[in-house]
């Protein structure tokens, strides 16, 4: 099933906008929040006997999620999460809580193997890395299922309308934030990072998705080059 997405700057305007997605009659939405606690990602139920019940053990902020999940339409599907180099994030939705496993906290090499795969959601894996960027600059993510191309335009305008940076958009961002440290790399080397940029870029995020080793052979040395810094970035 198709996925749309929408990257916005702060929980509320994702909230804003999973609302007015279900006014235009879409209503398989999931939404990825940061902002939990430690805290409240230790006091999560973990075991499939132990049903969420909104009490205390559940954390404020997580009942809260639950609760703003079954006001838009979401069902009570709702995990806390807690991604390497992430750190809490709430997912809420069953697709959305499917990413990272549902039903309690999903933590160290759990999370981040679930990151390498796709999702159940629809979600290729070479866009993860752009959303747990997202999720460290604190922005959340909104993404809706659709099944044809005429849901797929009206879930891309709500979302637009509503103030949602695109995917494209910020996987440039991810890109500028990394591009001054990889040009100074390349240069150090006695690359043409101006010429080379491209390919080095394309090393650089196939890495961060897949292992692609056996591209090595036949890629060109800034492809090479972007792939072992890719690497060694995923594996911070």
């Amino acid at each position: 099933m198709p996925t749309v997405t929408g990257i916005f700057s702060s929980p509320r305007r994702a909230e804003r906008a999973a609302a007015a997605l279900r006014r235009v009659g879409l209503t398989n939405l999931n939404l990825l929040l940061p902002g939990a606690t430690a805290s409240q990602v230790a006091g999560v139920p973990t075991s499939e006997s132990e049903q969420p019940g909104m009490g205390a053990a559940m954390g404020g902020l997580l009942g809260g999620a639950i609760g703003m999940a079954g006001g838009l339409g979401l069902g009570t599907a709702a995990a806390t999460i807690l991604i390497p180099g992430v750190g809490p994030v709430l997912a809420i939705g069953m697709a959305a809580a499917a990413i990272f496993g549902v039903g309690g906290a999903v933590t160290g090499a759990a999370a981040g193997a679930a990151l390498e795969e796709v999702s159940t959601a629809g979600i290729p894996a070479d866009e993860l890395f752009v959303y747990k960027d997202a999720l460290c600059q604190g922005k959340s993510i909104v993404f809706v299922n659709v099944s044809d191309a005429d849901d797929a335009e009206r879930a891309g305008s709500a979302l637009a309308a509503a103030g949602a940076e695109s995917l494209d958009a910020a996987r440039e961002h991810h890109w500028l934030g990394l591009r001054s440290a990889e040009r100074e790399h390349y240069q150090s080397i006695g690359g043409d990072f101006e010429k080379d940029e491209l390919a080095y870029r394309r090393g650089f995020e196939t890495a961060l998705t897949q292992d692609a080793d056996d591209l090595l052979a036949t890629s060109s040395p800034a492809f090479r080059c972007g792939y072992q810094r890719g690497l060694a970035h995923r594996r911070k």
